[in-house]
């Protein structure tokens, strides 16, 4: 196997071969940091580089591996870190420069559980600013590899940009408003937004703590599904988390029969531009032909909790940032701030209303999703934006209710939900789409998900670099 092939396998087919010593995880290491080295200074994906401490790791690994004792899936795979989880040792920024001389002296919960599976972290990704819309003025956007003008998807940009170009073979990242599942999207990355509280957030700067997700990006299902099978569980550091559980998809391998998946024609059209409309067609034609029972629903109306996402995520940051703002206002960027303040302005009484109107909708989720298994919906109304488009987004608040209606309702929710890409532009642009499942349905998730791809080709697409 040459080198040029080494950085697309999929992270089951390197952890074997690492297993029956066919490559070492050092010499995997070392063609991912001189692939970063070479790649990295245009596409912007990284903030920070463990070049010596990822080697250390990987001789760790290695030394393991010779004694016979690989421990799991992941090991010796490397992986990037988004740059809002503490890593012992790394600057840890979270796309801010308020925080750019933090230092964590410990891991993240779900660094700290990734390490002991003996993964290598390559490094830190970079991100937008606090985790929001846009990334601060002072850092360089990550770069889409399919389109350089085109949207690399919010928040976990860097991670999407990494795993995508073959930087990494996965990521952490997080989700508070589609923030896993827009770069998958846009990256053509399979990725997932588990259920609130299935993976903790110990030791990941806050955006909005009631809707923060934490999940995997990847390039399948089947990638995602052995980092969240490591990352997923309780933690007594983060008394949200929920109790561990058997995921059990390894056992699914076959078709999708008896599998109820729900659709709604007039949610996902609404506005929908004619090329995801079309894919989505398509997809739905290949799980019918893997034996799902496909059914009709009519999802509640979303308006009003999309409307009211930047209020209920915006007293939740100002909480998160109240040691820092407004005492360093002057080193924010105006999105973040913008957010802030729109939490300040929001009365007690007012965000009273908008949890009543968010529990309100999980209830008629809830209703919906007790008649079927999984839900299939849009990522977003169009495949990525043009930088252009996005910057008219940002400027009128109906286009930007428009990008989130089809991701931020399950922040509000916490249903699960997995991206996968389904099909590409007519300029060669990924496009996704996503299945959203009951509380505590990741299992469901990478079952159709691990199908749809043994059955489609499009998460074997790489972009051109």
């Amino acid at each position: 196997m040459s080198n040029s092939d080494l950085p697309f396998l999929d992270i089951g087919t390197l952890a074997q071969m690492i297993r029956t010593r066919d490559v070492s995880p050092v010499e995997v290491t070392r063609t991912m940091l001189e692939r970063i080295e070479r790649l990295d200074q245009k596409l912007h994906s990284y903030a920070f580089v463990m070049r010596e401490q990822a080697l250390a790791d990987a001789r760790e690994a290695e030394r393991k591996v010779l004694a016979g004792h690989a421990v799991g899936p992941l090991h010796g795979v490397p992986l990037g870190i988004k740059d809002l989880f503490w890593v012992a040792g790394a600057p840890t920024a979270a796309g801010t420069t308020i925080h750019k001389d933090f230092v964590p002296t410990e891991d993240a919960t779900v660094v700290r559980r990734l390490r002991e599976a003996g993964t290598v972290v390559l490094g830190k990704l970079q991100m937008t600013e606090g985790a929001f819309a846009t990334h601060h003025p002072s850092v360089a956007e990550p770069v889409n590899p399919w389109g350089a003008n085109h949207w690399a998807g919010a928040s976990s940009s860097g991670s999407g940009v990494a795993t995508a170009a073959g930087l990494c073979y996965g990521a952490l990242g997080t989700d508070t408003g589609g923030s896993i599942r827009f770069p998958s999207a846009a990256n053509g990355l399979t990725g997932i937004k588990p259920t609130w509280g299935r993976v903790s957030r110990h030791g990941a700067f806050e955006l909005g703590a009631s809707l923060d997700h934490v999940g995997p990006i990847a390039r399948n299902a089947a990638d995602a599904a052995l980092i969240l099978g490591v990352i997923a569980g309780y933690d007594p550091l983060d008394p949200t988390s929920l109790p561990q559980e058997r995921l059990g998809w390894s056992e699914h391998t076959g078709d999708l029969h008896g599998l109820r998946i729900g659709i709604d024609p007039n949610w996902n059209t609404d506005g929908t531009d004619a090329v995801i409309v079309e894919a989505l067609e398509r997809v739905l034609k290949v799980l019918q032909d893997l034996g799902a029972a496909i059914r009709e629903v009519r999802f509640p109306a979303v308006r009003t909790v999309v409307d009211e996402w930047q209020e209920d995520c915006g007293v939740q940051v100002a909480l998160a940032h109240a040691d820092t703002f407004p005492r360093l206002a002057s080193e924010y960027g105006p999105a973040l701030t913008r957010l802030i303040e729109i939490g300040h302005e929001t009365s007690a009484a007012r965000y009273q209303q908008v949890q009543l109107n968010r529990a309100a909708l999980r209830g008629r989720v809830n209703k919906v999703m007790s008649e079927i298994d999984l839900l299939v919906a849009p990522v977003q109304p169009f495949a990525a934006p043009t930088h252009e488009r996005l910057g008219a987004l940002a400027q009128d608040p109906d286009l930007n209710a428009r990008l989130i209606q089809f991701t931020a309702p399950f922040n509000s929710t916490g249903h699960p939900s997995m991206a996968l890409p389904c099909g590409q532009t007519s300029t060669g642009m990924p496009i996704g789409f996503q299945f959203i499942a009951q509380h505590g349905g990741e299992a469901a998730l990478c079952r159709a998900g691990m199908a749809f791809q043994r059955a489609t080709q499009w998460h074997n697409a790489h972009p051109r670099i």
